[in-house]
């Protein structure tokens, strides 16, 4: 009975961990940066190479510490405004003390140091200031709009920029996908912030929405959904991507969609929904890249 009760606790633990660092965020990246190492940076090499590869392999993993150390400071600053927003998976994450928490974000920054430290120097400092830059954007940045928006999506993606500087692939028709995802991973944070809008103004966070209003950020959102579709007709027209086009294509109709539910609707739960539809928009974006060689 007490050992069937320990085990419990232990895998309600576990699972709180795993809530507190995104566990899934964290699988998605490391099939992200695998996927793209094989399929766009590392050009034509074969795959069986990138697969063998160590430095790759010691980069995802630094990518992997540092981002679920990210993680791990951002719940320890915003548990009080996520209470509200997000009570349940708030009160799962409580399980795990504040202090194993900062152990925690402390032992993953150790790790990621060691592990770029491996790869080279230059990749050492590239993580260095990763860490230092998440940890700023968690203690002074975060709440504050615009700045905290842009540097959260530059911080989401800056981890694929260490697997180009290692190819030092610099193609501009990289530098379109990253852009692409610069800005579709930003209509998401915005998203996010009238979702949270509510926990936001509780806690008097600075965001677009609560200093702007819904309206205005729409507005934002719109610009930016814009400039998302324009940056893909770009590649449609200027970048051999092979199958891939079908999805920059595609994403026309989506939006179209996606405008209609952001300006018809005012409630959480569709802002959820369009979150979540985001969310499936960079997943499926992620498994067409494996149609660019094809």
């Amino acid at each position: 009975m007490i050992v069937s009760f320990l085990n419990k606790r232990f895998l309600f633990k576990l699972l709180s961990l795993f809530s507190v660092v995104r566990g899934y965020n964290i699988l998605f990246i490391v099939f992200a940066q695998l996927t793209s190492s094989i399929f766009i940076f590392s050009e034509n090499q074969k795959y069986s190479t990138v697969l063998i590869d160590l430095n790759i392999w010691l980069i995802i993993l630094s990518s992997v510490c540092s981002i679920s150390a990210g993680y791990i400071i951002n719940n320890v600053y915003d548990s009080d405004k996520d209470l509200i927003n997000r009570p349940l998976k708030t009160i799962l994450e409580k399980e795990i003390s504040g202090r194993t928490k900062l152990n925690g974000y402390v032992f993953l920054n150790i790790l990621t140091l060691f592990f770029s430290f491996m790869v080279s120097l230059k990749a050492l400092l590239f993580f260095s200031l990763y860490i230092l830059g998440i940890l700023f954007y968690s203690i002074r940045i975060s709440r504050y709009p615009f700045i905290g928006n842009f540097l959260s999506v530059a911080l989401s993606i800056t981890p694929f920029f260490a697997i180009t500087l290692y190819y030092k692939n610099f193609s501009s028709e990289i530098l379109t996908h990253a852009s692409f995802l610069f800005f579709i991973i930003l209509i998401r944070e915005l998203i996010k912030d009238l979702e949270s809008l509510v926990g936001d103004l509780t806690m008097k966070y600075d965001t677009i929405p609560v200093k702007y209003g819904e309206k205005t950020t729409k507005i934002y959102i719109t610009f930016y959904i814009v400039t998302a579709c324009l940056i893909s007709f770009w590649l449609v027209i200027n970048h051999e991507i092979s199958l891939m086009i079908y999805y920059y294509i595609l994403i026309n109709p989506f939006f179209i969609f996606f405008m209609y539910i952001l300006w018809k609707f005012n409630s959480k739960k569709h802002y959820i929904l369009l979150h979540n539809s985001l969310k499936i928009l960079i997943i499926v974006g992620l498994f067409s890249i494996i149609l660019q060689n094809i």
